[in-house]
């Protein structure tokens, strides 16, 4: 199979992990059972999975892009409440399009030291976050479009493919409005009317980039159904943009009033009146757009829910969170715009269940863990894909090595002991 950036490369599908040869591998445990047909030279690429125990040092090399997703969730639910190996990770077919969580996870902090912080802290850190604000945004806009160009340069896409996953790369320009709103509501007024002027400029590209993906994702669930259950998970990433979009354009506005001088637009306050009321309603529209992803990916997992295989762990099981703090927040954020106290009380309830999925999802991912289904050897997103191989240094491969011999050693004296 033709490796990433070659001709004649495609991506890689579920499948082509699940079916080598002809014959079916099992997932479900975390384990694979070999072909029947693999010879004894070729066995040493599955010794992986008769290793009972490895090193923390050794099951650390297997943290992938996606662990911080972990991270992401985690910083939006506190954002709800308030109301070799690094190179291969890039060239990954499925683990790049994680990249951007680190990003996320960068801006989600900063959201949340601007909300915890400002008030309880000295003129320093509103200096110190306008500055990350500014750094923030140059990164988010560079990792976004470097992201789409690497796997545009190295990949090939068929709309069978196709999950919500490909939005995540411009998740970090999503965060720019949320967090410009939280500022523009302490800073100076020359400060906040720049700020709200960036922010609303990326949120804005961040949104219409992440709209334009839609279309490819109903286009593909018209013509291929679901994804695969594995996937599903990624279908809430799509809830996402239109949620964030409207905490942030509804905040950014609610701060105008204050943030412009009179004579902005010829009369500043006018102006500010007009641009809250457009933003207001605008923003009805997209909230409406999150709430329906919101239900069909709910309504997705309903098979999940039913299947008795059971639905295995997946770090993408974070977007069970993540993505649904952007429309609890929107929701509060209309709730408060429109001053209706049952949407506010929507929020609420939203918000009760998403921190019961958090610790049901953390819960899950320990016992991943425990399991190996994590954290391990051609696991989870570290496993090679359609013709990726991930680098094996030396040490790597003799520490293995001798892993798997203490363990066959250990097998075959308790043999021994059980015929005597």
């Amino acid at each position: 199979m033709s490796l990433p950036g070659h001709d004649g490369y495609r991506t890689p599908t579920v499948d082509d992990y699940e079916r080598r040869n002809g014959e079916a591998v099992e997932r479900d445990r975390g384990e694979e059972k070999l072909p029947t047909n693999v010879t004894k030279a070729d066995r040493s690429k599955h010794d992986h999975f008769r290793l009972e125990k490895l090193h923390w040092r050794e099951r650390i090399r297997h943290y992938t892009w996606t662990f911080f997703t972990m991270t992401m969730a985690t910083g939006g639910i506190a954002n709800v409440l308030y109301t070799g190996l690094f190179r291969a990770s890039y060239m990954h077919p499925s683990e790049r399009l994680f990249l951007p969580a680190a990003v996320v996870s960068f801006g989600t902090v900063l959201i949340n030291i601007s909300q915890y912080g400002l008030t309880e802290t000295g003129p320093w850190l509103g200096r110190a976050v306008v500055v990350m604000f500014w750094i923030y945004a140059a990164l988010a806009i560079l990792s976004s479009s470097g992201i789409y160009l690497l796997m545009w340069s190295t990949q090939s896409f068929t709309v069978e493919q196709m999950t919500p996953i490909w939005i995540f790369p411009a998740y970090p320009m999503l965060l720019i409005g949320p967090y410009a709103s939280i500022l523009c509501k302490s800073l100076s007024r020359e400060e906040s009317l720049d700020i709200t002027v960036a922010g609303f400029t990326i949120q804005g590209i961040g949104f219409l980039v992440a709209f334009m993906i839609y279309a490819s994702f109903i286009y593909r669930l018209m013509t291929q159904k679901l994804p695969q259950q594995s996937s599903r998970p990624g279908m809430f990433v799509s809830v996402g943009p239109s949620g964030f979009t409207v905490a942030g354009v509804i905040g950014m506005a609610d701060s105008l009033s204050r943030n412009v001088d009179d004579d902005f637009m010829g009369d500043g306050q006018m102006a500010a009146m007009i641009l809250r009321v457009m933003a207001n309603w605008m923003c009805l529209w997209i909230w409406g757009l999150a709430f329906w992803f919101f239900l069909v990916s709910v309504g997705a997992h309903w098979s999940c829910a039913k299947s008795q295989k059971g639905f295995a762990f997946g770090m993408t099981w974070f977007s069970f969170i993540f993505p649904n703090t952007a429309l609890i927040t929107a929701t509060f954020a209309v709730g408060k715009a429109f001053q209706s106290r049952g949407i506010q009380i929507t929020g609420c309830v939203m918000t009760v269940f998403l921190l019961i999925t958090w610790f049901a999802v953390m819960g899950m991912m320990f016992r991943a863990i425990k399991l190996k289904h994590i954290l391990w050897p051609q696991t989870g997103e570290d496993k090679d894909e359609g013709g990726f191989k991930a680098p094996v240094t030396l040490e790597r491969r003799e520490t293995l090595k001798q892993k798997l011999s203490k363990t066959m050693s250990s097998r075959s004296a308790t043999g021994q002991r059980s015929n005597a």
